[in-house]
């Protein structure tokens, strides 16, 4: 018997779906969706907000769950607002691999943002693609 440890095999979140299976720090429910603290936040704060419904891009989901997920981000900015007091906001959805989406049921991230917590914030969410971030106007 070797000595040496057994690389510990890595859960796969997508088998079983973890929003599917084991919603954890459900905030507010809805019929259609849900929101939740991100287990692995960006920053104090960082909520998600989930259809019920397991479909991996956003772009698929109905108008109906559309509108549930925009009303929990309004329902959860005001939670937020109070516990956290953020100078402001990020709202985003990963749609596929390429653009970094990791767990395929659709989520929707609000990371609050605070000032100083980046060097220079101009461009907000265009810092995923780094090159582009900084523009000149």
């Amino acid at each position: 018997m070797s000595s040496e440890a057994t690389p510990e095999k890595k859960r796969n979140p997508n088998d079983p779906c973890l929003f599917c299976k084991d919603p954890r720090g459900v905030s507010i429910q809805h019929e259609l969706a849900f929101s939740a603290r991100d287990t692995y936040p960006t920053s104090p704060g960082h909520t998600l907000v989930i259809p019920r419904r397991h479909v991996a891009s956003f772009f698929d989901l109905t108008p109906e769950e559309v509108s549930a997920c925009m009303g929990l981000i309004k329902a959860e900015k005001k939670l937020i607002d109070e516990e956290f007091s953020p100078d402001g906001y990020n709202i985003g959805v990963n749609v596929g691999p390429a653009a970094g989406q990791s767990i395929f049921h659709v989520h929707i991230h609000i990371i609050p943002r605070y000032t100083g917590d980046v060097e220079k914030p101009q461009g907000g969410v265009r810092h995923v693609i780094p090159k582009k971030a900084h523009y000149t106007r």
